[in-house]
């Protein structure tokens, strides 16, 4: 089965309240095989809108990263990142393989 990728990119609005949340996503992401492949608060933007934030995170499958993204540990750590984040954009890729 081949890797899935989320790719999140987002405006931090309230950096204390943010920065509950990646101690707490980290620990969650050991339970589902995942590792943050990248992590950028001064990304550039070649093309396009930037955003403050821009993250990789490595999946060892599409359904493993859905699991996480709907596990009832996630949601109240979802909601931090809701309320201290905008302009926020969350997409599942799966790994390209020939």
């Amino acid at each position: 089965m081949a890797a899935a990728y989320y790719i999140n990119s987002y405006d931090i609005v309230d950096m204390e309240l943010f920065s509950q949340y990646p101690p707490a996503v980290m620990a969650l992401l050991e339970k589902y095989g995942a590792s943050v492949v990248a992590s950028d608060l001064a990304g550039v933007a070649v093309e396009g809108s930037p955003r403050m934030m821009n993250a990789i995170i490595r999946f060892p499958s599409p359904e493993a990263a859905l699991q996480c993204y709907q596990d009832p540990e996630y949601q109240p750590l979802k909601a931090i990142r809701l309320k201290a984040v905008r302009n926020c954009t969350m997409v599942l890729v799966q790994a390209f393989t020939s």
